[in-house]
């Protein structure tokens, strides 16, 4: 609580004075903070520059998982300034989101950002991932939705398995095979549009599932018309299906593991989640808002999407 404190009122009373004051005295700070909060999700939910069906499949994802698992999930803490951060050219913008759960709810932590780049505003980048803790070892949700173009975007979606599904194929039948997950691959792979995209990542090839939607998807120069319409009949309805099996038999799975197993899957889930940050977020920060505010943002998104590892 203290941490939190000092990030959100820097200039505030040492807290021995605060002591002093009355429980309702007290209770100013609380409201700000709780108002800061509100505010920072509400400005984060405006996800600017996007086409209308762009917003809306994001505003229905975060929703949605807020509503299925609500109070266990507890409110970002991240720092004001991380959270909204425009560099001080003005061509880059990030939004980020990072909520942990509490020690009831079945996720660890959602990592939610989106960034724009201010000179071409068709340019973005929304990403949600949903790690579950230790004490389940159903694969975890990522979704990737990246805009280069009015007129081309690079998708992303997957549940990601953490363990090795050669070796367990009990476990490949339960959430991939018997849940259709590779139907909607195959859906939108036969629009005319949409072709296999082969990231040049080997990291990220090496942990996706057989399942992954992996793909590009380029139409004519028609002002972004086509590429709306694929996101609102296709990826849309597609990536609320894969979430609600995700939410239906993953995140609320009964697991039995050991502690050895349990260990092992925090030590991979932490490797996972480190490589995210180095890979695409490392990369592309320090060239949009400068080395020493891209360290400061890095660091305070590891020192968050970690603290309940």
């Amino acid at each position: 609580m203290e941490m939190i404190i000092r990030s959100h009122f820097l200039h505030s009373p040492p807290l021995s004075i605060l002591s002093s004051f009355s429980s309702l005295q007290l209770s100013a700070p609380r409201c700000i903070m709780m108002n800061t909060q509100k505010q920072g999700r509400s400005k984060f939910l405006e996800f600017p520059f996007v086409s209308a069906p762009h917003k809306n499949l994001l505003v229905d994802l975060v929703t949605t998982i807020e509503d299925r698992f609500q109070s266990n999930l507890l409110p970002c803490s991240l720092p004001p300034h991380v959270q909204h951060y425009k560099n001080k050219s003005d061509t880059s913008q990030i939004s980020l989101q990072i909520t942990p759960g509490n020690n009831d709810s079945p996720v660890i932590c959602l990592l939610i950002y989106f960034r724009s780049d201010l000179r071409q505003k068709e340019l973005s980048n929304s990403s949600l991932s949903a790690y579950l803790n230790t004490s389940n070892d159903a694969p975890n949700f990522v979704f990737d939705l990246i805009r280069s173009s009015p007129t081309m975007l690079i998708f992303f979606l997957d549940l990601l398995p953490p363990k090795d599904l050669v070796l367990c194929p009990d476990y490949l039948k339960t959430f991939y095979d018997d849940t259709k997950l590779d139907t909607h691959r195959q859906t939108l792979e036969n629009l005319s549009e949409v072709q296999p995209y082969l990231s040049s990542s080997l990291f990220y090839r090496a942990m996706a599932s057989p399942t992954a939607i992996f793909v590009r998807i380029s139409t004519e120069n028609d002002g972004g018309e086509r590429i709306d319409e694929i996101i609102r009949n296709y990826l849309d309805p597609i990536t609320k299906q894969v979430l609600g099996i995700w939410l239906d038999h993953c995140a609320c799975a009964k697991r039995e593991l050991g502690e050895e197993e349990r260990a092992f899957l925090g030590k991979r889930d932490c490797v996972i989640r480190n490589k995210t940050i180095e890979y695409d977020l490392g990369s592309s920060f320090p060239r949009m808002f400068g080395p020493e505010a891209a360290k400061e943002i890095l660091e305070a998104i590891k020192e968050y999407f970690f603290m309940k590892t």
